[in-house]
């Protein structure tokens, strides 16, 4: 089934793993790796597991940073207002522009300022926040799956990449019973 010509994709990732890899950058490197040697990339997925939200604290917020960052962003909105303003002015468009920047930069003061006093301090930081996977596996359709392999074991020997090595299993070795001899 198609939405306007875009064909529909099954989201459930399906294949064999052929490598996993500790960064996504590892695992776009696996996979153009196999697209520099002609290998039909299209039959391979790479899928993030574990998926983690991180939030990075980036400071503290105070009155001032908060401020000041209504006012940069209102004066970045009122310039791209201004300069739309000034494109369809017949008169001087740099008086639209300048009107367009100070008018944005005092409502992202007011805006910013209700904003902050609004959160009564339940909220006092700056953040980044980012969604991140643990491990990302590249999977490959059944039918090229060991061509990819055999590719990808030459780049892991170029040391290019790191890929995790699955746990094996440690075998176990049966207990042997001690032979009991009849006694006499």
């Amino acid at each position: 089934m198609t939405t306007q010509g875009i064909p529909a994709m099954d989201p459930r990732p399906s294949g064999l793993t052929i490598g996993t890899y500790d960064t996504y950058r590892e695992a776009q490197r696996a996979v153009d790796y196999l697209s520099d040697e002609k290998f039909p990339v299209e039959h391979t997925t790479i899928v993030g597991n574990n998926l983690r939200q991180v939030e990075k604290i980036t400071g503290r917020l105070t009155w001032g940073r908060a401020l000041a960052a209504g006012l940069a962003s209102g004066a970045w909105f009122g310039l791209f207002v201004g300069l739309l303003l000034g494109l369809f002015t017949s008169g001087n468009w740099l008086a639209a522009l300048l009107t367009g920047v100070v008018l944005g930069a005092f409502f992202g003061l007011v805006f910013g300022g209700l904003s902050y006093a609004q959160s009564a301090g339940r909220r006092d930081f700056t953040s980044r926040t980012a969604v991140v996977a643990t491990t990302y596996d590249v999977l490959c359709d059944f039918k090229f799956a060991e061509e990819a392999r055999n590719h990808l074991a030459k780049l892991a020997l170029k040391g290019e990449v790191n890929p995790l090595v699955p746990e094996q299993p440690v075998p176990q070795q049966p207990v042997q019973q001690p032979v009991q001899r009849p006694q006499d």
